[in-house]
C-alpha cells in the first residue's frame, strides 16, 4: 500500500500533482529511473561483451560499464522476466526489476521485524518496522528499479545468523550481499574486527570464523564471471567513474564529478545521525552491530557522491535499533504523520526529476 500511493499519480497519468508537473505522466517514469534499467542490460546479456555491443543502447555506455551492477539483481530480473513472458506479460524485464524489488522489501521488512523480536530490541518492535519504512530515500529506492532492499535484506540475514554463531550462514548471505552491492564485502571486515576482539579477550582461535572468508570468495566468483565475459578480471574497477572514495568528508566540493552542487547541509545531518548511532552502539552486547556500523559508517565518510542519503541506507536499520525508544516515542510519532505527506512530495518529486533519457527502449525487451 505504501509503495501503491508512491505509484499512484503515474498509475493515474496525473500531470499534475500536489504542485509538481508531470509532462506525459504514465509509469514509465517508476521503470525509467535510475539505475533501474541499466541493471536489465546485464539481465538480457549476462555481462557478454559483444552481446552488449549489439544491444543497441542508446546512451554512450561501453560495455564494461555495467560490470559495475553487480550480477545477482541482474540475475533474479532475468528469472523472473522469462518466467513474465510465459505468461505473456510485455517489458517483462521492467516489470521483474520493480517485482524482485517489491519483494526484496516485503522479506527484508518482514525480517527486520524477525530480528528486533528475536533479540528483544524494542518494546513495540511493529511500529518501528513501519517506521523504518518511511526515510525518505528509502521509500523512493523501494519503489522503482534498485537492488537496496535485497542487499539490506542480505546484510541483516548475515548479521543476525553471526549472532546466533551459525557462521556458515552469516557468510553465505554475506556473500549474497557482496555479490549484489560491493559494500557487501564490509561484513567481512567488521566480522575480523570481532573474531579479533574476542582472541584479545580469550586467547582463543576458533576455526568455524574461518567461514567467514566466503564473502571475499563471492566477489572473487563475480570477477572471474568478469573476467570470462569480459576478458578482464578487473573489469569492475575499470567499468568507469564508478568508485566514489577519496578522503573524509570529500562530499562537500561541489566540483567533483557526482557532486555538482554546494547545496548539501542535509549530509552533516546524515552523518550526525549515523555518527550518533556508531556511538550508542559501542557498548551493544551485538558486536557485529557495532562493528559493521563502525566500519560502514567510516566508508560513507569516504564517498565524494551527492546520494550519500542512498549509500548509507544499511545504516539506518541500526540507527532505529540504537534509536528505538525516541522512534517509539509519542512526540515522533506526531512530529512524523505531520510529515509523512512532505516524505510522499519529495518521493513524486525526486521520481519525476530523475528520470533516464530514453526513446527506444528495444534494448530493453
Amino acid at each position: 500500500m505504501t509503495t501503491f500511493l508512491v505509484w499512484l499519480p503515474f498509475l493515474l497519468k496525473s500531470n499534475f500533482w500536489y504542485g509538481i508537473e508531470i509532462s506525459n505522466s504514465s509509469f514509465e517514469y517508476i521503470y525509467r529511473n535510475y539505475d533501474g534499467p541499466l541493471y536489465i542490460v546485464p539481465a538480457k546479456t549476462f555481462y557478454h561483451k559483444e552481446a552488449i555491443d549489439r544491444i543497441g543502447f542508446e546512451l554512450p555506455l561501453p560495455s564494461k560499464y555495467f560490470a559495475a551492477h553487480l550480477p545477482l539483481y541482474p540475475f533474479l530480473i532475468r528469472v523472473f522476466g522469462d518466467i513474465f513472458r510465459i505468461f505473456g506479460f510485455s517489458l517483462v524485464y521492467f516489470k521483474a526489476m520493480i517485482f524482485v524489488n517489491l519483494i526484496a522489501t516485503i522479506a527484508l521488512t518482514a525480517f527486520f521485524y524477525f530480528l528486533i523480536t528475536q533479540f528483544k530490541l524494542s518494546k513495540n518492535p511493529l511500529f518501528l518496522s513501519l517506521v523504518f519504512l518511511f526515510i525518505p530515500k528509502f521509500l523512493v529506492v523501494r519503489s522503482i528499479g534498485a537492488p537496496e532492499s535485497l542487499f539490506m535484506f542480505f546484510i541483516l540475514l548475515s548479521i543476525y545468523f553471526f549472532e546466533k554463531e551459525n557462521y556458515f550462514f552469516s557468510a553465505f548471505f554475506g556473500g549474497l550481499a557482496t555479490m549484489t552491492k560491493t559494500p557487501g564485502i564490509l561484513l567481512f571486515f567488521a566480522y575480523g574486527l570481532v573474531f579479533l576482539e574476542r582472541f584479545l579477550k580469550t586467547k582463543k582461535i576458533r576455526f568455524e570464523f574461518l567461514w567467514i572468508f566466503l564473502i571475499p570468495l563471492a566477489l572473487i566468483l563475480v570477477f572471474i564471471l568478469y573476467a570470462v565475459q569480459y576478458g578482464d578480471f578487473f573489469a569492475y574497477f575499470n567499468s568507469g567513474d564508478n568508485i566514489h572514495l577519496f578522503y573524509p568528508f570529500s562530499v562537500f566540493n561541489y566540483k567533483a564529478n557526482w557532486v555538482g552542487t554546494a547545496w548539501l547541509e542535509e549530509m552533516v545531518f546524515y552523518f550526525f545521525l549515523y555518527g550518533l548511532t556508531v556511538y550508542s552502539l559501542k557498548d551493544s552486547k551485538y558486536r557485529s552491530f557495532f562493528y559493521f556500523s563502525l566500519i560502514f559508517y567510516v566508508a560513507i565518510l569516504f564517498v565524494q557522491h551527492k546520494d550519500i542519503p542512498r549509500y548509507s541506507l544499511p545504516l539506518w536499520p541500526m540507527a532505529l535499533i540504537s534509536f528505538e525508544k525516541f522512534f517509539n516515542s509519542k512526540n515522533f510519532l506526531i512530529v512524523f504523520l505531520f510529515l509523512l505527506p512532505a516524505i510522499y512530495l519529495f518521493a513524486w518529486n525526486f521520481i519525476v526529476y530523475n528520470v533516464m533519457p530514453i526513446s527506444n527502449w528495444q534494448p530493453f525487451l
